[in-house]
């Protein structure tokens, strides 16, 4: 192994947990931007493996990965900042190791940040929703699943990654008042409260899935080769992708293109618009600070509408009536700081 890929599997295995104390999770998406690079250089430049090294890699190449990552992959600008992000970080780690690669370091850090526009909170209306979770066919296992993957994504307000480790013993569903416990970004763990609907929904499918079952096993799994796997995120965004298209069919406010994490921007909105105050949907969603929540707020166009209408509606759509201060040039002056 050259000692580009060395380099890799101690900055991955050895830096990241041990030295920066990196979550499992972050270490996961940190692996998936160095694994898209490494396919980039395989399809796009047709590239083999053995052949790729440090000195393959200069700002032009960083470049044209972070515009393929726009123009064909359609990322958004956050989306590539953060892949940028974590190439640095990974560079930086090698000038750390050998001194040789600091100036190859220095101009992957050279590569500016693009400035990200307004973000436009993709979700669902409450008939596409309902449009989506009509899809699966209950008499059908693997759709029973998806079923309730999405129910219960949805009533959580979960992040994908925060499904797929979910185990059983985190589910309390068999009381009055049932809960979900996530683990969220950081490790920092969170309760959720169920609707009663949502538990009965995973008290039927663990009869199914898991009779018998270790209270340590993953909820959700696939089963390759006769042994269970956790279930991975490409497995969801496919059946996703699946009935969206469906859906699409009967419902045409279901978008193009369907993203599980969608699914918990849906959850949010209508949390949101229901009344949930920002503080509190803020703790439902795990979010490190209010700031991160306040795109509900921004992105709430309905919202804004009704409020203009109810305003005009106050009015009774006549026009406001003048500023005290037109024709009064003195206070016009003294209201300037003039006078």
């Amino acid at each position: 192994m050259n000692s580009f890929f060395t380099c890799i599997h101690d900055f991955l295995l050895e830096y990241l947990p041990k030295q920066k104390g990196f979550s499992e999770n972050t270490i996961i998406s940190y692996r998936q931007v160095l694994n898209l690079l490494i396919s980039y250089l395989r399809t796009e430049l047709k590239m083999p493996v053995k052949k790729i090294g440090f000195d393959t890699f200069n700002r032009a190449i960083v470049l044209a990965f972070l515009d393929w990552l726009e123009n064909v992959r359609q990322c958004g600008a956050t989306t590539r900042n953060h892949r940028l992000m974590v190439m640095r970080s990974f560079f930086d780690y090698a000038g750390i190791q050998d001194c040789t690669q600091v100036a190859l370091s220095l101009e992957v850090n050279d590569v500016p940040i693009k400035k990200a526009q307004g973000r436009i909170v993709d979700y669902l209306s409450e008939k596409a929703l309902e449009s989506l979770l009509a899809q699966p066919r209950q008499s059908k296992s693997k759709d029973l699943r998806n079923l309730v993957f999405m129910t219960l994504m949805y009533d959580s307000a979960a992040r994908c990654s925060e499904m797929l480790n979910l185990r059983i013993h985190d589910l309390r569903i068999g009381v009055e008042y049932p809960t979900v416990h996530l683990l969220g970004k950081g490790n920092k763990p969170r309760v959720v409260p169920l609707m009663q609907q949502t538990a009965e929904h995973c008290r039927r499918y663990l009869s199914v899935f898991h009779a018998g079952h270790n209270m340590d096993d993953f909820v959700f799994y696939t089963v390759i080769h006769g042994k269970r796997k956790p279930m991975s995120a490409d497995a969801v965004a496919l059946f996703m992708a699946k009935y969206c298209n469906h859906a699409k069919e009967k419902c045409p406010e279901m978008p193009d293109n369907l993203h599980p994490h969608m699914i918990r921007h849906t959850r949010a909105m209508h949390l949101y618009r229901s009344g949930m105050p920002l503080h509190l949907l803020s703790q439902t969603l795990g979010h490190a600070s209010e700031q991160s929540t306040r795109i509900y707020a921004y992105a709430d166009t309905e919202m804004k509408r009704a409020a203009m209408e109810k305003a005009d509606a106050l009015r009774g759509n006549n026009p406001p009536p003048p500023a005290i201060w037109e024709d009064n040039e003195d206070m016009i002056l003294a209201l300037a700081g003039l006078r």
